[in-house]
């Protein structure tokens, strides 16, 4: 029931990731000019040069700000993230060696065990 579960939510996940496919890119272009933007007007000399890469500078933060969806799409690849991770965690439970609890903590059993690893040495 828990792989099922997880199928639902990596599927939901993955129909928002790849709907957001598209701001997530303008999101990401308009963060990568604001801070080039943002350097520019700290290396400004003039205050005219100041003027121009604040302007721009507040125009790529008004349109960071309108690709707020694309903030949805980065929770969904993380939410996809760990649907994975949680998946592998899953597959690994799955192949450990089942043991019981009463064998691991009856000294019956650890005593037979080392008698015959006894018997085949000699």
């Amino acid at each position: 029931m828990k792989k099922f579960g997880l199928i639902i939510l990596g599927g939901i996940a993955a129909i928002i990731l790849l709907a957001n496919i598209g701001p997530i890119a303008i999101f990401a272009l308009s963060l990568v000019i604001l801070y080039y933007a943002f350097k520019g007007f700290m290396n400004a000399d003039t205050s005219f040069s100041k003027i121009a890469w604040a302007i721009l500078g507040l125009i790529l933060f008004s349109s960071v700000a309108s690709n707020i969806p694309a903030l949805v799409g980065l929770i969904a690849a993380i939410v996809l993230y760990f649907v994975f991770k949680s998946w592998d965690e899953d597959d690994r439970e799955s192949e450990a060696p089942i043991t019981n609890k009463r064998e691991e903590t009856d000294p019956f059993v650890n005593f037979e065990k080392e008698w015959a690893e006894l018997k085949r040495n000699y």
